[in-house]
Parts: structure tokens; sequence; C-alpha cells
């Protein structure tokens, strides 16, 4: 094969090798091999052109116009010219999906169903990228810049999932980055013939093998290839995974050990939106619970706490691993009344995202799988790519219960948190400061003030709530919804936030679910209609405040009312008598739900199950012996140069050999052994010289003196002995000798220069140079056995020839 036909096909197995990285977000992954197919195509018109040979620029333009065609015939041969050439009608339609398959990324969980949108976005984009990288690479021999979109493709496929693609997709996509420029440096070496280098290998004067091939630079190449890619690796593995994803996303937490990593995730304007936008309505969670009443029993998700103006935001944060119990709210006071609940929940299969929904504040959780605790937002997200889906789990939680005399006089929230929670950009419009000084003017407090805030969004201001409305973005948003007073709750739970904050009053934005609808098996029913989100403002004593600001929708809290009971406070370890209670049973699972919607995923959530609580929330004892193992295994990478030198020091110093031929051979390994020595101590051999010089090159080099240059010289004179003498008399002591060679290289080089030696030593590229060697041997071998094949089949169709002749 042609060097330009070899880097060809290694392009196009590199953008194959990238692409692989999105099989985790579609579902079926069989597109990849459509997009496989219709890039082989595009690949081989490239080796066609080029084979004319057409101009470059002209090369490019035909394979852009076949994958034209390609996709065209795939995805609207009803509207094209002949069912191939694209028309106006057949632009239209390929317009038309890629607006449905930009919606579709959007509104589905990952993995999505593979859908024509989807589908025509993933093919369209895997051949873009293919067409990018063999112009670069072959067409204008340039393989260095392909790894930009190579790398643009992974990064979409790790921006997708959320961080939940995995380091052996990075591994693959790398790998077929390396094998591109493996491919190239040795097309353009082959061209090069003969180059400098280092020591050579046993039986060559350099480098060049009279072929013209060049091999240092080629090996020195894969070992600088190679150590990149496992930096790379160690780096993609040891960094934070960023997440995202909220309502009906996958999310992903991050880092690894029990004490750091970070979180991070998007706005969830869009998803929730969409979510309340559904036509038909999709449950999602089932929950069981042991309260008197579920009017308050907002499942959480998360909580919004960064503020820029134009939107709310999910800042990045500190994770650990999740305690046997939860600490103690933040700015909770004994003197609130507080009623501990226990809550079964269910998540349906299709229901995947990184986040546990729960009722605020949560002391207990018992869940399966590899879970993290954000303690500043009080969340559980996943850590790499753990979802809900179809995920059995139990909470333990409080319900507090703060009178409105207890939040009048709630004391001044500490500076920090105060600082944090009340920043406002000042790009901030000044209508909505002034607006909520106008609507909040004659409060006493800071919960008169959100009161009013509250019955303002909820009743007084003449706000209509409508899905429907354009979420915008930007910082007019909030002034736009206040002179509109169309929206939804996002709208209302930014607006009264950010309001709060002018004000001088901790906020942030809760995102979750409102309770829910009533089962036929006696649990609550949660779906995407019910996704939602409220504003959080603290309060000293009582923490982070629930408020309701979203007319139609859910329910304002009881110390938000007018008439608020004014019942005396409980301690969180004394529950009420209900919280004692066992949550009730419930069916196994819905009868409605058909084998094939279970197989699909499609069914609702199974009855909630109580989950027993860890008493080890740590990892097992196998994965803790894996993570050693994998540990040990890596940190003895780096020590194998230095094993595979000790294990042929002490092969080659062993015992002498019995018979004369045992001892002759021994005198050669003990010679080898002190080369090798002074190579490690930086002097390269040379197999050029005799016995006698190259001793002489070596203490010289050395700067060896007294026995040391005398155990040299012994060795290389028995070493001339064994080569030269009629009768060779074995040299006795000559393993001492290799000893105090090795001693005085290593007094002379220094305690740096020894250690070197020691851990990489230089004469370890033998192995490389002998495994080099065998592979060579190899392929000439079936070279061999080819032509002889060819031959052999030559000789067979010509012999009925004579025959006729």
């Amino acid at each position: 094969m042609s060097g330009r036909g070899r880097l060809a096909l290694c392009a196009y197995a590199a953008t194959l090798m990238a692409a692989a990285a999105m099989v985790p977000l579609v579902d079926p992954w069989t597109w990849l091999l459509q997009a496989a197919f219709l890039s082989a195509l595009v690949s081989g018109a490239g080796a066609a052109a080029r084979r004319v040979p057409l101009a470059r620029p002209l090369t490019v333009a035909a394979q852009a116009v076949l994958a034209l065609l390609m996709l065209t015939l795939v995805f609207a041969r009803e509207d094209a010219v002949l069912g191939l050439v694209p028309g106006p009608d057949a632009v239209g339609r390929l317009g038309e999906l890629l607006a449905t398959g930009a919606q579709d990324v959007g509104r589905y969980a990952i993995p999505a169903p593979a859908t024509d949108g989807i589908k025509l976005m993933l093919i369209g984009g895997v051949l873009l990228i293919g067409l990018t990288v063999d112009a670069l690479a072959v067409t204008y021999r340039s393989a260095a810049p392909a790894g930009l979109p190579l790398l643009a493709l992974f990064s979409v496929a790790a921006g997708l999932s959320g961080g939940g693609a995995g380091w052996w997709w990075f591994l693959l996509a790398a790998s077929g980055y390396l094998l591109l420029l493996l491919a190239e440096g040795r097309d353009r070496l082959s061209q090069w013939g003969r180059v400098f280098g280092g020591a050579p290998p046993r039986g060559r004067a350099g480098f060049d093998r009279g072929d013209g091939t060049a091999h240092a630079p080629v090996r020195t190449g894969r070992r600088i290839g190679v150590a990149a890619l496992g930096v790379a690796l160690v780096v993609h593995w040891s960094l934070p995974t960023l997440g995202g994803g909220l309502i009906g996303q996958a999310g992903a937490g991050a880092g690894t050990g029990s004490g750091g990593g970070t979180i991070n995730a998007v706005n969830p304007v869009v998803t929730l939106q969409d979510s309340l936008n559904q036509p038909e309505s999709r449950e999602w969670l089932k929950y069981k619970t042991n309260a008197n009443a579920t009017n308050d029993m907002y499942l959480r998700i998360m909580a919004l706490d960064q503020f820029d103006g134009g939107a709310w935001k999910f800042s990045v944060r500190k994770v650990t691993d999740i305690p046997a119990e939860l600490p103690r709210p933040e700015g909770l006071g004994g003197g609130v009344a507080t009623t501990e609940i226990r809550t079964n929940i269910s998540a349906a299969g299709a229901y995947k995202q990184g986040w546990l929904p729960m009722p605020y504040p949560a002391t207990k959780v018992a869940v399966d799988g590899k879970w993290r605790f954000d303690p500043a937002r009080r969340t559980i997200v996943g850590d790499r790519g753990q979802t809900t889906g179809g995920l059995q789990y139990s909470v333990s939680s409080l319900q507090v219960k703060p009178t409105a005399q207890q939040l009048a006089e709630a004391p001044k929230a500490p500076a920090a948190l105060l600082e944090e929670y009340t920043k406002v950009p000042d790009t901030l419009p000044a209508d909505v400061g002034s607006t909520a000084l106008r609507v909040t003017r004659g409060a006493a407090n800071d919960y008169e003030r959100a009161v009013k805030l509250q019955d303002w969004f909820s009743a007084d201001g003449g706000f209509t709530y409508d899905t429907q409305v354009d979420s915008g973005g930007g910082v007019q948003a909030i002034s736009r919804f206040l002179k509109n007073k169309e929206g939804f709750c996002i709208h209302f739970s930014f607006s009264m936030a950010a309001m709060a904050r002018t004000l001088g009053i901790p906020a942030r934005v809760a995102v979750g679910f409102t309770p829910g609808t009533p089962a036929a098996d006696g649990a609550r029913s949660v779906s995407n209609q019910d996704a939602h989100a409220w504003p959080e403002l603290y309060f000293e004593g009582a923490g982070w405040t629930r408020f309701e600001p979203t007319p139609t929708r859910g329910n304002a809290p009881d110390y938000t009312r007018a008439a608020t009971p004014s019942g005396g406070p409980s301690s969180p370890a004394e529950p009420e008598d209900s919280a004692s209670a066992a949550v009730p049973a419930a069916p196994s699972q819905s009868s409605d739900c058909s084998p094939q919607e279970r197989r699909l995923g499609e069914c609702g959530a199974t009855a909630p199950q109580d989950v027993s609580e860890s008493e080890d929330q740590g990892s097992s004892p196998a994965t803790v012996l894996m993570w050693i193992g994998g540990i040990a295994a890596l940190a003895a990478v780096p020590l194998l140069p230095m094993l595979w030198r000790t294990r042929q020091r002490r092969f080659r110093l062993g015992s002498g050999g019995r018979t004369a031929e045992e001892a002759a051979a021994r005198t050669l390994l003990v010679w080898q052994e002190v080369a090798d020595t002074a190579w490690d101590h930086g002097v390269p051999p040379d197999e050029s010289l005799s016995p006698r010089k190259a001793a002489a090159r070596i203490v010289r080099l050395g700067r060896l003196d007294g026995a040391p240059a005398d155990s040299v010289h012994r060795v290389a004179h028995a070493v001339e002995q064994v080569l030269y003498a009629p009768r060779p008399t074995p040299g006795t002591g000559l393993a001492e000798d290799a000893d105090r060679v090795r001693a005085g290289l290593a007094e002379r080089a220094g305690r740096v220069g020894s250690l070197r030696a020691l851990l990489l030593p230089r004469s370890a590229v033998r192995v490389v140079w002998t495994c080099s060697e065998r592979w060579n041997a190899l392929m000439g071998r079936a070279a061999d056995a080819r032509r002889r094949l060819v031959d052999r089949a030559r000789a067979q169709l010509r012999r009925p020839l004579r025959q006729r002749g």
C-alpha cells in the first residue's frame, strides 16, 4: 500500500474512533454503521480523485458533493430529483430534519432515541469531520491540524453526555489521532533516507536499514506519542469531570476519592419549559411517605445560586461522599418546629438525570450507586454518569414549620452568607430594584417584604401563568417579564429571587417537582407536568425557606398566609408520632404496563420500596482491592525498565558454565553487562570497536581509575580470549569485576546520574529493538508466505494455458 493510501485509511479510522464517543448518546447505535459506510464512500472518492489526479480544491469539492448526495439519498430521497439530486424540496426536508433533531436533543434524556433528525445530525456531523480530516491529513498532507476537528467531535460527545464520556472513549479517540500522526511520520521519513540518531541496535552501524527506511526517529515518535497519550489519560482521569443536565437530562458529578470533586450544571430554563409543554403526561417518579400531609412535599433537585443579571445558574461546588447522617441544615435553630418523616421514592426507567429528587431538608439518604453529596446546597449528585433511571431510594427528612412571628423576628444572617447570596450584577436594570421597593413599601422586616413579593406575583400584580411564553434571556429578561406579566414558574421564581436580593434578603432558586397527584395504589405520582421552580429565601433560625410566587401552581406555605397557626416547637430528634409509623406498602408494578413498554423503558415508576440505610457508605472491599491493584499496576509502569535491567543483570552475572562453551558464553554475557552498565551511565556503546578499544573508551568517558578501570580491561581481555585465542582460557571473577565497574561508574556519575541509571536505564531500549526485530521478522515471513501463495496460484493458472498451447 502506498504512503498516501495508508494515510487515507488512518484518517478514516481516526474519524470513526473519535465518532465512537457518541455511541452512549443515542440508542440504538446502528447509526454509526451507516456513518462508517458513508464515510468510507467519501474517503474512497477522495482517494480516486487524488489518483486522477485532480487539483486539491476539486478533490475536496468532489467529496463534499458526494457526501451531500449520500445524505439526500438516505434522508430525503422521496423529495430529491431522481431520488439522489438535492432539489429545493430535498433541501427543505433536510432543513426540517435538522430543526427537529435540534429539538429532540433538548427534549430527550440520554440515551436519546435515534430519530431521523438526530441521525441526520450525527451522520452528517461525522461525514463533515471525516471530510475535513481527510482533506487536511491526506489531500493537503498536514495531519497535525486534523486533530482539531477530531477534538471537536469528541468534545461534542463529552459535552452532551455531561461528562459521561468515559476514559475509554478518550483513549480510543486519542489512539486514532496518534495512529494518524504515526502514518504521516512514516510516510515522511520514508523519503528522507539515512538520518542520525543515538546508539544503534546490535549488529547495525547506524539507523539506516539499507532500503531508505529510517527507524530510530519512528521509534522516538512512537515513544513521544505514547508518552503524550499516557499523560493525557492521567490528566483526563485525575481532573474533575463537569456534568450537566437537569430535569430529564443526564447529569454527572465529579471527582474521585472521598474528599473532593466538583459539580457543574446548565441553565434549566429550556429543559423545564419543554417538560411542561409536552403534549402528554408521563410519570417520572412515585413516592410513599409517612407524613400526615403532603401539601409541602416538594421534591427538590437542586438550587441555582449564581445570578448574572439575566439568568440563574448552578455554580461549581465541592462534593463529598454521602455521610451516614447529613449535617444539620444551615441556619436551622432549635426553636423552630420540625417533624422527621421518611419517604420511599421510585424513579421510572425513562427518567434519567444526575440529581436525586428529595424532600428538603434531607437528613439521611439510602441509595445504591455512585452518588456524592453537595454540602452547600444539600443535594445528591450522580458521580461519573450515575443517573436516576429505574432507581429505588429512601430519604429521611425534616418538615420545617416556622411561624410568621419567628420569621419576622429572625436575626440578621451571617456576613459571609449575606455577601454571597445578596450579590446582584451592576448590569441589572434599575427597574427591578425600584419595583421591589415599590411592592414592599410599608413592610417592617424582611419576612413581610418576602410575603409582599410572593402575594404580588401570585395574586395582586395581575400576572398570568403561561408555559408558551418565550423564556428569553439577557439582562433585560426580568424587566420584560415585569412589564408583560406573562410567564411560567421559571420567570416567577427567577424574578422574585432577584428582587429579594436587591432588598438585601439572601435568595436562590430551587428546581424540582411539586407534590404530585394521588395514585391508585396509595402512593403519589409525579410527572413531567409537575416540574417546577421556586425561590428559597434565607432566615436565620429557620434556614432556607420556600416561597411560592407562581399563580395556579403549587401551594403557598402556611407561614406566608394571613392566619398562621402558632404550634409549639418540637425537637428534630423527637418527631411526631406519625413519623415513627412505617411507610405503607404498595404493589410492585403497575398492571397497565405491557412487557414491550417495560423493555423500552416507557413504563412509569414502580411502586416505591423501602431501602435500608447502609452503615458504610464507602466502597466495597472488592472495589477497594480493584483500586489498590490498579494504582499498584500504574505505579509499576515507570519501574518496568529498572526491573528488566535487574533481571538481565542477575541472568548475565549468574554462576559460570560447566563446559568450555558455557563458560565462553557467560564471558560474553558479562561483557554485554559491562557495556550496558556504561551505557546506563552515559557512555553509549560503539559495536564497531574491538573489545580492547571499547574498554579503553569506557574507562576514558566514564572517568574510571584504579580497581574499576582494571576490571573493565580484565573483562575485555577475557572476551578477546574467547573470540580470538586458539585455546581460550576462561576468565575468573568476572561477575565481581562487573560489580566493581558498576560501582565505579555510579560514583563518578553522582547521586542524580546513578539514580537515573537505576530508574531509567538507557540500555532498556534493547527491549524495543528486540520486539521490533521480531515483528519485522514475522512480517517478513508473512510476506514470503503470501508471495509463495501468489506464485503458486499464478503457476496453477498458467498450467492449463501451456497444456492448450
